[in-house]
């Protein structure tokens, strides 16, 4: 909150674990996860806000979620902001796609139209892997 006050960006981490994207909660999860963390704060610091879907159950596992499941979750996750903010902040919002990104898949995943870019962990160790992923970043 005090980055937020300071004016700094903040990336919010959001994702389950592989029980609950089997089980159907996957959803429901991340739901809580914003309602709880992220919208007590209100409208003005939502500028500051990044949000970044990294299911729990691909990182540094070297599962990922299909291009398919990341758009979905990512959709999902605007359109939860839609409703609580309106189109304008929804449609402002960044949010990256953090679970395992490689060069891959980076590409595919990063041509969804809801993901707008990656957060990248392991991969960045890797100047190859990393310049890689950038440059895919840039064909999108």
């Amino acid at each position: 909150v005090l980055a937020l006050k300071s004016g700094l960006k903040v990336i919010f981490c959001c994702g389950e674990i592989k029980e609950q994207r089997e089980e159907g909660t996957h959803f429901e999860v991340v739901k809580r996860q914003i309602e709880k963390g992220l919208f007590p704060l209100g409208t003005e610091v939502m500028e500051n806000i990044i949000i970044a879907y990294e299911p729990v159950w691909a990182i540094g596992t070297g599962l990922t979620a299909t291009p398919d499941q990341a758009q979905e979750m990512h959709m999902y996750i605007r359109g939860l902001f839609r409703e609580k903010y309106g189109t304008e902040i929804a449609d402002k919002l960044t949010i990256l796609y953090g679970g395992s990104c490689k060069p891959s898949n980076a590409a595919d995943i990063f041509s969804r139209p809801d993901v707008d870019g990656g957060l990248i962990g392991g991969a960045s160790l890797k100047k190859d892997d990393f310049t890689a992923i950038v440059e895919a970043m840039k064909q999108t």
